[in-house]
C-alpha cells in the first residue's frame, strides 16, 4: 500500500519600481514566486496470517505489526528572491513611481535616479548633514510641477498664479530644469518666503542642468535648500548605484564651484534604498519617496504611521543617517488598492495623518492635480488626482 504526502511552500519576492506617476512617479507590481516540494512516503504493510486445521478450516488469524514507513523526501530550499525584498512589514507595498516632469516640449527626461535620505521627525536623533540649510528647518514641504494639462510649459505668470494658492509650506520641491521652471519657481516661491528644493532630472545631462540652476540662482544660494540629482533611477532599473553616485559627484563639484554649499542628494523609493544600501552614501542626506496608498493593506488614517515606520527602516539601513521623505501623498480619485481607497475625504485624512507624524523633513505630494500625467496598470487610475489643493488656479 502506498500513500502520497504533498507539501506546498510559497515565497514572494518584491520587484520594485515605485509605477511611475509619470511625474516621474512610478509604482511597480511585485512578482511572486511559488515553489512546490513533493514528498513521497511509502509504507509497506504485512498481510494477516491465517491458521487452519487439517481440513482447511480457519482456526485463528494473527495481524503482525506494520513495518515503519520509509520516507524519501526532497529537502526544501527557498528560491532566491526575484529582487532584494524588504522586510515582511512592507510585503504588500508596491512602490509608487516618484514624481517627475513630463517629457516637455524639447525635453526628454529619462527615468529619475535616486539616493537614500531620511530626515526623521523631531524624535529622530540622526545627525544633520554638515552642509547649509536643509528641508528640516522649514517645516512641511510640498511638490509642484509647472505643466499644463496638455503637457506644455506654464509661463512665469501662470506659475506665480499657482503659488498664490500654496500657503503654509516652507519649501517647494521641483523635479527638473525644463520650461524655465527654476527661475520661475524661485521668483514665485521666494515672494512667499519659501525655499526651493531644486532638481536635476536627467543624470546624463548634469552639467547643462546644473548650469541652469546656477544661472537662475544668480549667486543667491540662500533660496536653494537642496539640489537633487535624479529621481528613482535605481528603483526603475534605469541606472546603477554607481551611475547615480557619479552624477551626484559631478553635480556637487559644478555647483560648489559656483558658490553653492548646500546639500546635494539623489532621490529613490524607500524600497530601493533598503535593497541598495550603497545609495545611503551617495548624497549629503538620504532622500526617499514613500506612498502608503501603494500598500494595499493600509487605510488613509494609517498613512502617517506607515511612512514614519519606513523612514525609520531607511535610516536604520543607512546607519542612522538623516532621511527626508521627498514624496508622500494620497489620491482623491481613482480605483481602490485593497484597503487603500482614493476619495477626497480619505485624501484629507491621509494628509492630516502624515502631517501629524512629521513636523518636518517631508514633502507632500503634490500641490495640484496633474492632468498631463498618464496612468498605467500600477497607478489605479489615480495619477491625475494627487493634488492636495485641487486644480491649478492657472488652469
Amino acid at each position: 500500500m502506498k500513500a502520497g504526502l504533498l507539501t506546498l511552500a510559497a515565497l514572494s519576492a518584491v520587484a520594485v519600481a515605485q509605477p511611475a506617476h509619470n511625474h516621474r512617479h512610478r509604482h511597480a507590481k511585485k512578482d511572486v514566486a511559488y515553489v512546490t516540494d513533493v514528498e513521497y512516503v511509502t509504507a509497506t504493510a504485512q498481510g494477516p496470517v491465517v491458521y487452519v486445521d487439517g481440513n482447511g478450516n480457519p482456526i485463528s488469524t494473527s495481524y503482525p505489526a506494520a513495518a515503519a514507513p520509509t520516507v524519501a523526501a526532497a529537502a526544501y530550499s527557498a528560491p532566491a528572491p526575484v529582487a532584494p525584498a524588504p522586510s515582511p512589514e512592507t510585503s504588500a507595498y508596491v512602490a509608487p513611481s516618484s514624481a517627475a516632469a513630463p517629457p516637455p516640449p524639447a525635453y526628454t527626461a529619462p527615468a529619475a535616479s535616486s539616493a537614500p535620505a531620511y530626515s526623521a521627525p523631531a524624535s529622530s536623533s540622526a545627525a544633520a548633514p554638515a552642509t547649509s540649510s536643509e528641508a528640516s528647518s522649514t517645516g512641511h514641504g510640498i511638490t509642484y510641477s509647472p505643466y499644463k494639462g496638455d503637457g506644455n510649459c506654464k509661463s512665469a505668470d501662470e506659475v506665480t498664479k499657482d503659488f498664490g494658492g500654496i500657503n503654509g509650506y516652507g519649501i517647494v520641491r521641483i523635479y527638473g530644469t525644463d520650461c524655465n521652471q527654476v527661475p520661475n519657481v524661485l521668483s514665485a516661491a521666494t515672494a512667499k518666503g519659501m525655499k526651493v528644493f531644486a532638481g536635476i532630472y536627467n543624470i546624463n545631462n548634469v552639467a547643462a542642468e546644473a548650469q541652469l540652476i546656477i544661472d537662475a540662482a544668480k549667486s543667491n544660494w540662500g533660496a536653494i535648500d537642496t539640489v537633487s540629482v535624479g529621481n528613482e533611477g535605481v528603483n526603475s532599473g534605469q541606472y546603477t548605484v554607481d551611475q547615480v553616485a557619479g552624477a551626484v559627484s559631478s553635480a556637487k563639484s559644478i555647483l560648489s564651484g559656483a558658490g553653492y554649499s548646500g546639500p546635494v542628494v539623489t532621490v529613490d523609493t524607500f524600497v530601493a534604498i533598503i535593497a541598495n544600501p550603497g545609495l545611503c552614501n551617495v548624497g549629503d542626506y538620504v532622500a526617499a519617496n514613500c506612498h502608503a496608498f501603494f500598500d494595499s493593506s493600509k487605510t488613509a488614517d494609517e498613512a502617517g504611521a506607515f511612512v514614519l515606520s519606513q523612514v525609520q527602516r531607511v535610516s536604520a539601513a543607512c546607519g542612522g543617517k538623516k532621511t527626508v521623505i521627498t514624496e508622500s501623498g494620497w489620491p482623491s480619485a481613482g480605483s481602490a488598492n485593497g484597503a487603500a481607497v482614493p476619495s477626497p475625504a480619505n485624501q484629507q485624512t491621509a494628509v492630516s495623518s502624515i502631517k501629524s507624524a512629521f513636523s518636518s523633513n517631508i514633502f507632500l505630494f503634490t500641490a495640484y492635480n496633474d492632468y498631463w500625467k498618464k496612468d498605467n496598470a500600477g497607478t489605479f487610475g489615480a495619477e491625475h488626482h494627487y493634488g492636495i489643493l485641487g486644480d491649478c488656479p492657472s488652469g
